[in-house]
């Protein structure tokens, strides 16, 4: 659709359910129905969604898939700068993580052009959530390399991370990669297998990642998110300073001094014992350090 008043256009990334279609958005079928244009990942998976909720696209339907993503960007980027309003989706949860959509995204921004979302389900946040693992800080690797040698080295880059990192992963090569994770890892790192989110069969499964990497050899099915825990502190990273700090947090956040002293202690590889005299020596010098600075004995 022209605009005779020269004003660009606006790009729209939609989220789309990852399994249960009651998760889509309200906002996704009003989108939907009014873009100038819908580029989808898959146009038939696009029609099946607009079958399920009951609605109608109005615009022009395009394929933006991987195949096609670098030639079609520009042909998106003139609708746009001619004032179209064009509404990205992918097969599964918010265009450009590990599906289509960087692409345009980057050539929109350095027209210029406005870029908003539609906000919508996140396999790598809902994995997250549910794994059980530590989540105030993670990072998303994406999916790793299919060669053996190549994901060995892609897994020892990160072997060191602190924070708890999130994969995807096919199926059919789940096995080697957690076989290879519990390599690099260690078979004691706990990790979550997410798989089929939101949908009939879903199932976490919790675990060492040696055991998980045996459960995985008989054979997994489904769209499968793999998440692992971060790579504990040394000891010799963590002085008495640090121990004490992170205790008073978890104290300041509603813990016993017992529990918190245990859940560093677990965090940071170290006897509980260890924690304990360091609240214990810090306690100490802030009682007896006003009256040492006063010359008193």
């Amino acid at each position: 659709m022209a605009d005779v008043t020269g004003t660009t256009g606006t790009l729209v990334l939609a989220g789309t359910p990852i399994g249960d279609v009651a998760d889509a958005p309200p906002r996704l079928a009003a989108e939907l129905e009014t873009a100038d244009v819908v580029a989808a990942e898959d146009t038939r998976r696009l029609r099946r969604l607009t079958q399920a909720l009951g609605i109608h696209t109005t615009g022009r339907v395009v394929s933006y898939f991987e195949g096609n993503e670098s030639a079609r960007t520009p042909e998106l980027v003139e609708a746009l700068m001619d004032g179209a309003r064009v509404l990205l989706v992918t097969d599964a949860g918010m265009p450009s993580v590990s599906d289509p959509g960087y692409r345009l995204v980057a050539a929109a921004v350095e027209k210029d052009i406005k870029v908003t979302a539609v906000p919508g389900p996140s396999a790598v946040l809902t994995a997250l959530a549910l794994s059980g693992l530590p989540v105030d800080r993670f990072c998303f690797e994406g999916f790793l390399p299919r060669k053996a040698g190549e994901r060995l080295g892609r897994l020892r880059e990160v072997a060191d991370e602190r924070r708890t990192m999130v994969f995807f992963e096919a199926p059919h090569r789940l096995d080697d990669t957690l076989a290879a994770m519990a390599e690099v890892f260690g078979g004691d790192r706990r990790a979550a297998v997410c798989r089929e989110l939101t949908k009939t069969y879903e199932e976490v499964k919790r675990g060492p990642l040696g055991d998980l990497a045996v459960w995985a050899a008989e054979g997994v099915r489904g769209e499968i998110t793999v998440v692992v825990e971060g790579a504990a502190e040394s000891a010799e990273e963590l002085d008495a300073a640090e121990l004490v700090r992170r205790v008073q947090v978890r104290e300041e956040a509603g813990e016993r001094r017992k529990e918190a002293i245990a859940a560093v202690a677990a965090a940071a590889g170290l006897p509980k014992r260890d924690v304990f005299d360091a609240v214990v020596a810090a306690k100490n010098a802030a009682r007896t350090g006003p009256a040492e600075g006063k010359g008193l004995s």
